[in-house]
């Protein structure tokens, strides 16, 4: 790092330096369920251009938070990913999000990529309603899928297959936002043609009402 912005030694100056510049705290949420190519860091965050992505890949590089890597055949192409270290930023990178979402100034119509979905369902989790439950749940947004286990009161959620799902809900991010979070039913969903469920009904229905949004703070 070759400049300084704060000249402070609290961790918190030293993290802004890190992820302070804008986009690199987002790059990091995108790889936190695992290696994304360039072109699909591109495609989760529409706003960012080629330029300062590759610019900011290369400060978080330089910085110890991702690497690089090529994958084995037959994919063969490079990828960018979390070091251990930088794996470590989750707590940080959620907590953050949910005390930004108690401000009015939230605003879900905003665009909202497929990890941001899959990582809010493990912040916004309601354990209370969760109880003992356990479920596979599996989610699939346009070629991606992923998994949400639940299991003792907490969500796990990783991109992979989901084959062994009990249950499967299809649709864009922001199709799930009013039915796991608004007052949509997820039947009027299903009618509309923004979700569409497979397999076991029953796990799906109960699923979708596990999550809240966080109150919003009073305006003073």
């Amino acid at each position: 790092m070759e400049k300084r912005w704060y000249d402070d030694a609290c961790g918190a100056a030293l993290g802004m330096e890190f992820v302070g510049e804008r986009w690199a705290l987002l790059i990091m949420r995108e790889l936190l369920l695992g290696p994304r190519r360039f072109g699909e860091l591109r495609a989760g965050l529409p706003g960012l251009s080629a330029n300062i992505l590759s610019q900011r890949l290369a400060s978080l590089e330089e910085s110890g938070i991702i690497r690089r890597h090529r994958l084995p055949s037959p994919a063969n192409v490079q990828v960018y990913e979390l070091t251990a270290w930088g794996r470590e930023s989750e707590p940080v990178i959620l907590a953050l999000a949910r005390w930004a979402l108690r401000s009015p100034m939230h605003d879900p119509s905003l665009p909202f990529s497929a990890v941001s979905l899959l990582l809010s369902l493990r912040m916004l989790l309601v354990r209370e309603r969760a109880g003992d439950w356990q479920a596979l749940v599996g989610i699939r947004i346009g070629e991606e899928t992923f998994t949400a286990q639940l299991e003792q009161g907490e969500l796990k959620v990783a991109r992979g297959p989901i084959e062994a799902a009990e249950a499967v809900l299809t649709g864009t991010p922001s199709a799930f936002l009013p039915v796991i979070y608004g007052p949509m039913p997820l039947a009027a969903a299903e009618a509309a043609e923004m979700l569409r469920i497979e397999g076991n009904r029953a796990v799906a229905e109960r699923f979708v009402t596990l999550f809240a949004l966080p109150d919003k703070v009073a305006v003073e």
